[in-house]
């Protein structure tokens, strides 16, 4: 069966979602759509590429993704249409793409579907439906495009060496209040190379030990560990770490290796 995913910022509260999900069910009723998450933040173009690009690997090849976020009409825009490791994505030329991908994609095409004006201000339900329920359906993404050479690229804080220090800051909150920062599980092996740490971030805390689960440590007592993402996180068992540590978006965390211990 076909696979057609749904990243957006269209929340659930409102006719957008239902607008969106019968305009494709009306054109291929078979497909099963599948939502990834249509709680990202308003045009929130990060968090949006942060969970696509760590779970869209987990379904099968040939799957869509819709990625609806600013999508709205614009003349400094282009909207695309892409395969990536043998997976069709959907969506903006906004920067999200050079955000989730680690290599050029495969092939990309402009989409030149012909706006249906009953959908003028939301060609999320109108261009985007059909260009994902084409390839759904089999369809050859030359069929629905121009191709092209590149995508947008929009730049993200990457963490740093200074000597033995890696410094990195926070670049999600889950609904756990789980803490994630951009430092990856490769990036830290590359550099820690078997030596001991201590990880500080705000309000002077720190932790000098890699959890393997949340539930290593007591229940109410901080941790860390590579999660799910391989991104490191620092949590609290059964806890509120954002809240009780004072961490959010954009706050440091920097992981001194120490040759003496």
């Amino acid at each position: 069966m076909a696979i057609i995913t749904l990243t957006t910022d269209l929340g659930d509260k409102d006719i957008y979602l239902a607008a969106l999900k019968g305009s494709i069910l009306k054109l291929l009723p078979s497909v099963n759509i599948v939502d990834v998450t249509n709680c990202v933040q308003a045009y929130n173009v990060q968090q949006a590429a942060f969970i696509l690009k760590n779970s869209f690997y987990y379904f099968p090849d040939d799957t869509v993704h819709l990625i609806g976020i600013d999508t709205v009409y614009s003349d400094n825009t282009r909207y695309l249409a892409l395969r990536y490791q043998n997976h069709y994505f959907v969506g903006s030329d906004n920067g999200i793409f050079s955000l989730m991908f680690d290599q050029e994609p495969d092939e990309i095409v402009e989409i030149n579907i012909m706006q249906d004006l009953k959908f003028l201000h939301f060609p999320l339900a109108d261009i985007f439906v059909k260009a994902a329920c084409h390839l759904a359906n089999g369809g050859e993404l030359a069929e629905i495009g121009i191709p092209v050479a590149g995508i947008e690229q929009r730049m993200t804080l990457q963490p740093v060496i200074e000597r033995n220090v890696i410094k990195g800051s926070v670049i999600y909150i889950d609904s756990f209040q789980n803490v994630i920062t951009n430092i990856t599980k490769e990036f830290f092996n590359k550099v820690q190379q078997g030596r001991q740490f201590t990880l500080y971030f705000k309000r002077n805390e720190t932790i000098n030990h890699l959890s393997w689960h949340y539930s290593e440590v007591p229940e109410g007592e901080k941790l860390c560990l590579f999660g799910i993402s391989d991104h490191l996180e620092i949590a609290i068992n059964k806890g509120n770490a954002s809240g009780l540590l004072g961490l959010n978006l954009g706050d440091s965390v920097i992981i001194d290796f120490d040759y003496q211990r």
